[in-house]
């Protein structure tokens, strides 16, 4: 009956989820809560699991709440500007060299995390220089979102945050092996931009559309130097802010702190130094406090969801029942199948879908092979990690097809070759450094 009632509730949810027809916070709390009321448990157990599922989570959003606010600031002040502008004239007219500009780019740019800011900052900055030398928008869409995906792995990223908050564990430990992988996939991505930029090089010649002296405006290029956004910018900060930013990774990369206390300390530290007056802080966090507490609200919701499930037996009952209904054979490998397809799967489930209801009964199954809940929970979202801007249920990704001007249908034919290609690479990775 648990496990009937559990696969029910899950079902119901990812239902939801997928179609759209309820916010994932509502969804995530009311649907778990009639199931348990349904399995027989009174108010007061409820309650029990309740706070449980909270007290797993409430350093995760924590941290969420404060790395969000403080990359917002670090954003606001113009620290990833200068970079972007260095790397544009850099690669002035060369095609495979703007290519790999894009990549290098789009990974400075999500330090922050946030997959709208990410490409507010770059699209607007490199669409024109695109358009200039008739590249393809798609192909400066693809790989900003597959180098956003890459450093989407650090802890105040969605997956590895969510992933943290089903596990329990601290997202600044999970992130930690995460590292090395980061670093040989963005070099891999490097390769990978260079040769897609021969690819689209040779069209271009092909068409007769190379443009070999392109002369460009690069003060055009820059997408937010205007009106209310350039009084934020600090450019007699840009160093200090830097520097504040290269400690921060340096002491999460270290674990000598929580993370949430790290981001506390470091907002509180650039807030007043950015900004002096009052007014202009408190402008600055309320600026970013709503994608702050979505994600924290998400995440709480989660946490309730996993609490209900996981203290009232339900998930286990349900991991019990599936093992009799697979293959022998499949169930001690199944976090590494669903990691093969975990791009693709972007396109059938959302992010929440997939690690706040696939995750747990995946793991709770591969558990009793003797496999651990990090390897499982590495496995299954290194493979998904690299689709998150495939998605259409991604709101940012819907975003960037906006600002590039492109349509979803033709992003998703285009892209997900590469896409899939390279999660396959990235997991291959993994496994040989040891991490799955």
């Amino acid at each position: 009956m648990l496990s009937i009632i559990g696969l029910l509730t899950i079902v119901a949810i990812v239902t939801l989820l997928i179609t759209r027809k309820l916010n994932p916070i509502v969804a995530l709390v009311i649907i778990p809560f009639i199931g348990a009321l349904v399995a027989g448990f009174g108010l007061g157990e409820i309650t029990e699991f309740f706070n449980e599922g909270i007290n797993s989570v409430i350093n995760v959003v924590i941290m969420f709440v404060f790395a969000i606010l403080f990359f917002g600031v670090m954003s606001d002040a113009g620290l990833f500007n200068p970079i972007i502008s260095r790397m544009v004239r850099l690669s002035r007219g060369n095609v495979i060299l703007i290519a790999i500009s894009t990549v290098i780019i789009g990974a400075i740019a999500h330090l922050d995390g946030s997959g709208a800011s990410t490409f507010l900052i770059t699209i607007p900055a490199l669409l024109p220089l695109y358009k200039k030398l008739n590249m393809s928008p798609y192909l400066l869409v693809m790989l900003i979102g597959i180098s956003a995906s890459i450093m989407n792995m650090v802890p105040w990223g969605g997956p590895l945050g969510r992933t943290a908050a089903v596990l329990g564990e601290d997202p600044s430990a999970l992130w930690q092996p995460l590292i090395p992988l980061q670093i040989v996939s963005l070099i891999m991505l490097i390769a990978a931009a260079a040769f897609i930029g021969y690819l689209e090089k040779r069209r271009l010649s092909r068409n007769n559309l190379l443009i070999t002296d392109a002369n460009i405006d690069f003060e055009e290029l820059q997408a937010d130097e205007n009106g209310e956004q350039s009084d934020l910018r600090r450019p007699k900060l840009l160093w200090f802010n830097l520097i504040i930013t290269l400690a921060v990774i340096a002491v999460l990369m270290s674990g000598l702190l929580s993370a949430g206390l790290v981001f506390m300390l470091a907002l509180s530290i650039a807030l007043p130094i950015n900004y002096r007056n009052m007014d202009d802080q408190m402008g600055r966090i309320r600026a970013h406090a709503p994608s702050a507490l979505m994600m924290a609200a998400i995440i709480l919701a989660a946490g309730s969801f996993l609490g209900i499930l996981e203290n009232s037996g339900m998930l286990e009952a349900l991991a019990e029942d599936i093992v009799y209904i697979l293959p022998a054979f499949v169930v001690p490998y199944l976090h590494y199948i669903i990691g093969i397809f975990g791009a693709p799967l972007e396109l059938v489930f959302n992010t929440d879908a997939y690690y706040f209801a696939m995750l747990p009964v995946v793991d709770e199954i591969v558990s009793g092979y003797g496999v651990d809940s990090i390897t499982t929970a590495y496995s299954m979202m290194i493979g998904n990690i690299i689709g998150t801007f495939i998605s259409p249920f991604s709101p940012a990704l819907w975003l960037a097809v906006g600002l590039a001007g492109i349509d979803m249908g033709r992003y998703i034919k285009y892209a997900i070759f590469w896409v899939w290609g390279f999660s396959l690479l990235v997991m291959l990775a993994a496994y040989l450094l040891g991490i799955i």
